[in-house]
């Protein structure tokens, strides 16, 4: 018996009693093999004793300090660091406690920075349809996720829909990648003049999209091409990269290498490795100064905003990223790990797309490989593939709704800057097995 609402209100997960680099230990004694980083979160594995270190020395320091009444050291010393590596630099930090907070915070500090200005009319967001960003009311409004929103949908404030950047599914082979590109960025155009572009107050966007549609990246261009939209209607571009971010892709921000300086970026996950819940916003320096010479006061705030212990463990993990050099290491690592999966599944007929950047990719499954067409949603292949892999001591990151929030399924994987070559060998024979029980099940 359990008293916590766990997400499966009819089933009670297992219980983990330990963890150390990229297994996790359960009650009974099993070990499984975080090939996910939990929700791409674990960037350093499980246990690092530096990081634990660090949160240990902040305890004895200063445990908890409300922002109204105070700031700490190492809450500014983080934010310095994140400032200063931020894309463009010239930005300034907001402190928060995961991404879905961190993305409420940038809509309200993107509303907040207009109304500043003398621009109250602006107050609705453009996004694209298969995208998320949270679960929290804002977030889940900006997403496009069918899935997460249909229940909600009443609550849900309007917002302005385009197409995603989805070149697998959506390039039609009589384009090319330019011309699709090309066709995206029209869209995007004609909805902001069809909304009226005074109206608006930012396009919210993914770098590469995670959990909706397993680690797509953009076409080349993509970005650049909304940065000038943005620029054009005086609209601001919001970078989600609660997911993608903090190093996952093989740079610290994913966005860089698009080549483009968003206003906003949102990070979380990677940020603090899992080992304090903690999240950011960074916001272009003009932002903030329009508010602090404006009203002074941004209107928003919540109880655990700047811990000093969540911002001991992020401070921790990202020196060690930086000392290690890690992110010439996802890159290198990346490359293995796409090398293994398309020696593994480049062939295979149930996988129709390898995808990604860093060690952030993802396996699309198909029930044909020629038409690209998908499993049925009744089979649902992805929780199958989920349980298949857990019971071989292996944990993926499997959704399903990839084409339009009902259709389509697959797999990402997120494994932690400290993979060794051998370890990601094992993953990708655990998750063959456990793809071929998966797909021998849903054909029963």
């Amino acid at each position: 018996m359990t008293s916590i609402m766990h997400r499966h209100l009819r089933q009670t997960p297992v219980t983990a009693v330990g963890a150390s680099g990229l297994s996790i230990t359960d009650s009974a004694g099993r070990r499984y093999l975080d090939a996910s980083g939990g929700a791409a979160v674990s960037s350093l594995g499980h246990g690092h004793p530096e990081v634990l270190a660090a949160v240990h020395a902040q305890l004895d320091k200063v445990a908890y300090a409300h922002t109204a009444f105070f700031t700490t050291e190492v809450a500014e010393e983080l934010a310095m660091r994140l400032a200063f590596n931020a894309p463009g630099g010239e930005s300034e930090v907001y402190l928060c406690s995961g991404g879905s907070e961190a993305m409420e915070t940038a809509l309200k500090l993107a509303r907040q920075y207009f109304v500043e200005t003398g621009q109250p009319q602006r107050g609705r967001f453009i996004a694209r349809r298969q995208s998320y960003h949270g679960n929290t009311l804002g977030a889940l409004a900006v997403g496009g996720n069918e899935l997460r929103r249909k229940a909600f949908a009443p609550l849900l404030m309007d917002v302005v829909r385009v197409a995603e950047c989805y070149e697998y599914r959506n390039r039609p082979e009589t384009q090319t990648r330019d011309q699709y590109t090309t066709v995206l960025l029209d869209e995007l155009e004609q909805a902001i003049v069809r909304a009226g572009p005074e109206t608006l107050i930012g396009f919210v966007a993914e770098p590469v999209v995670g959990a909706t549609l397993g680690a797509v990246p953009p076409t080349p261009g993509y970005f650049r091409g909304v940065r000038a939209l943005c620029d054009k209607y005086g609209i601001l571009f919001i970078a989600d990269e609660v997911m993608c971010g903090m190093g996952r892709c093989g740079t610290l921000y994913a966005i860089e290498q698009d080549g483009v300086v968003p206003d906003i970026v949102t990070v979380a996950k990677g940020l603090g490795a899992g080992y304090q819940p903690i999240g950011a916003v960074l916001a272009r320096k003009y932002i903030a100064q329009a508010i602090r010479a404006g009203s002074g006061i941004f209107q928003h705030g919540h109880t655990y905003i700047g811990h000093p212990c969540a911002a001991a463990a992020a401070l921790a993990v990202q020196k060690i990223i930086e000392r290690d050099k890690l992110l010439d290491v996802v890159k290198a690592r990346g490359a293995t790990l796409r090398a293994l999966l398309r020696e593994a599944f480049g062939s295979h007929p149930h996988v129709g797309d390898i995808r990604g950047r860093g060690l952030f990719l993802g396996l699309e499954l198909v029930e044909d490989r020629i038409s690209r067409r998908p499993f049925p949603a009744a089979c649902k292949l992805h929780a199958a593939v989920k349980v298949a892999a857990f019971e071989r001591g292996l944990i993926v990151y499997p959704m399903g709704g990839t084409i339009d929030g009902e259709r389509g399924d697959h797999v990402l994987l997120a494994p932690p800057f400290i993979v060794s070559d051998g370890e990601l060998g094992d993953i990708v024979t655990r998750l063959a097995d456990a793809l071929r029980a998966a797909l021998a099940q849903v054909r029963l």
